[in-house]
């Protein structure tokens, strides 16, 4: 049997299966973007949906893991992806 991996939501902090949740990640270059495929490199973090994104912003988590300062751009666009998916 195999084990399926386990990531904790930055939103409501529960740990999920992986293929449930919703791969963020920041590359080397300082690129943030929604990693569909869930295998694109760099750091990644993790979200349910919508309601765990607006979390994860109003606490600064999201900016807090990658260490950097995220726009407001970045949030809309990230907003976007996530609701269409």
């Amino acid at each position: 049997m195999k084990k399926i991996p386990q990531r904790t939501c930055l939103g409501c902090n529960e740990a999920k299966p992986k293929n449930e949740l919703i791969r963020i990640v920041k590359q080397s270059d300082g690129k943030i973007f929604v990693d569909k495929t869930g295998k694109a490199e760099g750091r990644g973090a993790y979200i349910c949906n919508v309601e765990c994104l607006e979390k994860a912003i109003k606490s600064k988590r999201l900016s807090r893991n990658f260490e950097t300062e995220i726009n407001n751009e970045i949030y809309e666009s990230l907003r976007g992806v996530i609701i269409d998916k």
